[in-house]
């Protein structure tokens, strides 16, 4: 269970450390990557009443085992649409006339051609057929592989917890949950860990020659080798799947194996089901005997018993608001520190590099190309062209731009007229503020981590042993359809609204943004994280009164109980404790 958790979390959060990545590679905006995201929800949507419902009556470990390969192949597609497509191009506005006589290259700006916006739209036939060409839908394999992952992952949680506390002694299983959350909480930090690697490594490394790439990973146009990861995170996952198909449908209760025969631990699986405790092999055989229209027919009075529970209830609304600002926060959180601690965020600055002067009206400058150049004054201009650069020197990541007429504007007339590829510096203030946010990002996450057992532990605890299986699915169903998917769609198309700069597609048409408003962002991301957290911290308060009142209520009724057992006769009072007490142990298991 522990390797498996660690293995789900590991795709899931290369999954979202790759999420630009895959924006920028399919030149879509933050509002698809959300449906695309969501996939992973609308999987799971698909099958988990039913696997938690009747999986809890079927082989419990070969159902997880079967979802870790469905996983895995949704991994494996994922990475498919690499290998379709041709080699990545990203855009760019230099284009080279070298003097035969001279290293230096003619830019556009002293071009006779003219770059206007109009001239760059293509037909629709000739659209149709680019698009064609360079695979524009290609995002659906990711989106297909993503609901694939949430297929897959279903069975893990419902039906791996409520196998390991039928199983263990309930002292234990609060113990066993902390060592399995343990290990999987490793698995976002690996999976964060691949995603930085990976994203330094240019997409189609081994096909092109990268000393002809002229950005490198920190331009908005960079894009990294994502599809390898969810290579490697596909075979993680099919090796965790092993186990499972060799763990038996039944355990003897922990504590109570050593009674049984030292020959039964050799026994075959099979053989072994027949020396469970007694309780077991009545419950075993009463669940051979109902067939599956009978388990059916049971299913709409087993939700109307588990959603009269008040407890069960609002934790589920309590979950939902906090899994929305979660899942928000998780998405969006490496373009969040790629626009606000990645770059310089001044709006003011790039306005005055992209707004038309006197300097290059004469470059019939595109104001859709995106070709960032950083100049001495500290100022990024949207592309040489703009900032009216003639000529160039050097190839590559080393092309060096002069005699560009906007710079000399901003300047005393005598001083370097250059400009370098790519965006000016960040603000020097941005490392420490950078490590600020940090350390209360860590801070935030271990306090909101203290709450995951406890809250296991209560749920468990506050529902009927039998509708175990169906309250964790119905959790996850819940959560994961109105926490999971709609958050990342809201959240996109929200952020969208702050870009400053959006990409061209290759065909036309607008691409992935290249540039966000600082302020707006921040403004936009972290208020509705604010609010969403700030809203599910008074449900919390709430479902804590709520326990509390019950039980109070519990220990008067089991006081009175035992108050009117005070009076009965010694010769059956031993009698008396005795099923005092177990009705007791009946009484909390089903009404706490």
């Amino acid at each position: 269970m522990a390797f498996v958790y660690f293995a789900k979390a590991f795709g899931g959060a290369y999954m979202k450390s790759s999420i630009t990545q895959i924006e920028r590679r399919f030149d879509i905006p933050s509002s698809l990557i959300g449906v695309i995201d969501g996939s992973f929800e609308m999987g799971n949507l698909l099958v988990i009443a039913f696997v938690s419902y009747f999986g809890a009556k079927l082989h419990r470990p070969r159902l997880i085992a079967i979802g870790c390969l469905i996983m895995a192949v949704g991994s494996f597609l994922t990475a498919m649409p690499h290998f379709l497509q041709g080699p990545y191009k990203y855009e760019t506005s230099v284009s080279h006339s070298r003097d035969i006589n001279t290293t230096e290259s003619i830019l556009p700006c002293l071009s006779n051609h003219s770059m206007t916006d109009a001239d760059e739209t293509p037909d629709l036939e000739t659209q149709t057929a680019c698009e064609k060409a360079v695979g524009s839908s290609m995002w659906i394999y990711v989106f297909l592989g993503n609901m694939l992952r949430g297929i897959g992952e279903t069975p893990i949680m419902p039906l791996g917890v409520s196998y390991l506390d039928d199983f263990s002694r309930e002292e234990n299983t609060p113990f066993y949950l902390a060592c399995i959350h343990t290990v999987g909480i490793l698995g976002p930090m690996f999976g964060f860990m691949l995603g930085s690697f990976l994203a330094k490594i240019y997409v189609d490394i081994g096909f092109v020659d990268l000393d002809s790439i002229t950005i490198n990973h920190k331009d908005s146009r960079w894009v990294g080798a994502w599809w390898l990861g969810f290579i490697v995170t596909g075979t993680i996952i099919l090796l965790s799947s092993i186990p499972f198909w060799f763990l038996p449908k039944s355990l003897p209760k922990q504590g109570q194996e050593q009674s049984q025969s030292k020959s039964t631990e050799l026994a075959p699986v099979g053989e072994q089901e027949n020396f469970l405790p007694e309780e077991n092999q009545e419950h075993d055989e009463k669940e051979k005997s109902v067939t599956f229209q009978e388990l059916a027919k049971d299913f709409i009075p087993s939700l109307k018993r588990l959603f009269r529970n008040s407890i069960f209830s609002l934790m589920i609304l309590t979950y939902l608001v906090a899994v929305n600002g979660f899942i928000g926060a998780i998405t969006f959180k490496p373009k969040y520190l790629e626009q606000i601690y990645g770059q310089s965020a001044s709006k003011a600055i790039f306005l005055i590099g992209t707004l038309l002067s006197q300097c290059n009206m004469d470059c019939s400058c595109s104001l859709k190309h995106w070709d960032p150049v950083c100049s001495y004054n500290g100022m990024t201009y949207a592309s040489p062209c703009l900032a009216g650069c003639k000529i160039s020197t050097g190839t590559g990541k080393e092309t060096v731009f002069h005699n560009c007429t906007c710079i000399e504007e901003m300047l005393t007339p005598g001083v370097n007229q250059s400009a370098v590829l790519g965006q000016c510096p960040r603000r020097s203030d941005c490392d420490r503020i950078f490590k600020i946010y940090m350390v209360m990002s860590v801070i935030g996450s271990f306090i909101s981590a203290c709450g995951g057992t406890p809250g296991y532990i209560v749920l468990l605890r506050s529902i009927q042993k039998d509708l175990k299986s169906l309250a964790l699915g119905m959790q996850t169903l819940i959560v994961r359809t109105l926490g999971g998917i709609p958050p990342p769609i809201y959240f996109g198309a929200l952020i969208d609204r702050t870009c400053l700069k959006w990409g061209t597609k290759q065909c036309g048409g607008r691409g992935a943004c290249r540039l966000y408003d600082a302020n707006s962002f921040r403004m936009t991301f972290m208020g509705l994280i604010t609010v969403l957290y700030f809203l599910g911290n008074i449900l919390w308060c709430g479902l804590y009164v709520r326990i509390v009142k019950r039980q109070k209520k519990l220990a008067l009724r089991n006081q009175a109980k035992e108050n009117g057992q005070e009076g009965t006769g010694a010769s059956n009072g031993h009698a008396n404790i005795s099923i005092s007490k177990n009705k007791e142990d009946t009484d909390r298991e089903s009404t706490i």
